[in-house]
């Protein structure tokens, strides 16, 4: 059985009445993709600088890599890497000089080409880090944490307002860290990312911890059946109403999200025919009528009775 590269036990941090962090509990084995899922100001930014001893916990215990941050800080830095939210980047240095400047931080760094290489900024060395575009900058920071040759590499939302393919581009470099034995925590607030991304995950909200386990294990925990998705445009609540009470009968599970009506049901078939038989009755036109598995974002809307959001809270 892998080792744990952390474990978190009571983890409690506090601003004034705000409670960051409400006594949170996991454990990140060796070698995975860990991540910790949840919308903005769901804790997230200050567990990973918790954990990396930019803020005293309030209270619990903290083990990163066999060491207490508020002890060991300076022996910790040492076997890690760490991209937070918001890097300082120094936007008049060179990004060749940049990593050099963080390589020098680390007894033994990686070679300066081989992360230029696994960023994709072999082409940019030399560019000053101000001319460099979003996504570049976000696999910039990335390097600077990977440049550590740490066992374990923090990274606080890294794909953050990146176009769907600065998005791809980065996962492939998160990929290969872990293909290189590396331990990744990642923090996003992407359903897809966490879903597609991560071998494990917690999901925080409001400083607590609603679930933990694998995308695949959450989903199969939390829904036998499938989903079928329709837009909520034309349907009435009258409509919607009959929908509850004559499709499928009791058996179906129904929701509203996002101007979307969504039907969760183990026997997609029948669901269907009773659906379409009763827009029929009704004389009702059903849009975009999508069917697929159930996700991430579905366990979450199961689980708090609400739809994800993103905003900060």
């Amino acid at each position: 059985m892998a080792e744990n590269v952390i474990d978190i036990s009571n983890l409690k941090k506090y601003f004034a009445e705000v409670k960051a962090l409400d006594g949170i509990n996991f454990s990140v084995k060796k070698g995975i993709i860990f991540g910790m899922l949840g919308p903005n100001g769901a804790g997230k930014t200050t567990t990973i600088e918790t954990m990396t001893g930019l803020y005293q916990r309030d209270e619990g215990e903290i083990s990163i890599l066999g060491l207490d941050p508020e002890r060991s800080l300076k022996m910790l830095q040492k076997k890690m890497g760490v991209q937070l939210q918001s890097p300082s980047l120094f936007p008049r240095l060179k990004v060749v000089e940049i990593l050099n400047l963080f390589a020098s931080f680390y007894q033994n760094p990686l070679k300066i080409s081989n992360v230029l290489s696994q960023i994709g900024l072999q082409n940019k060395k030399d560019s000053w880090v101000k001319k460099l575009s979003g996504g570049q900058k976000h696999r910039l920071a990335v390097g600077l944490a990977m440049i550590s040759n740490g066992e374990l590499i923090f990274l606080d939302e890294p794909t953050t307002g990146l176009d769907p393919q600065a998005r791809q581009d980065l996962w492939n470099v998160i990929r290969n860290l872990k293909a290189e034995g590396k331990t990744v925590f990642l923090t996003t607030h992407y359903m897809d990312e966490a879903q597609k991304l991560c071998d494990d995950l917690v999901i925080l909200d409001k400083g607590k911890i609603i679930a933990n386990g694998s995308p695949e294990k959450l989903i199969n925990d939390y829904f036998k059946d499938r989903v079928i998705e329709l837009e909520d445009m034309g349907l009435n609540n009258s409509f919607k109403e009959r929908i509850k009470k004559e499709v499928f009968y009791n058996r179906l599970s129904f929701e509203e999200k996002k101007g979307h009506v969504l039907l969760y049901s183990d026997q997609i078939d029948k669901t269907l025919k009773s659906l379409f038989q009763l827009a029929d009755n009704y004389e009702r036109e059903l849009n975009d009528v999508v069917i697929r598995k159930a996700t991430l974002e579905d366990v979450f809307l199961k689980i708090t009775g609400r739809e994800y959001r993103d905003e900060a809270v």
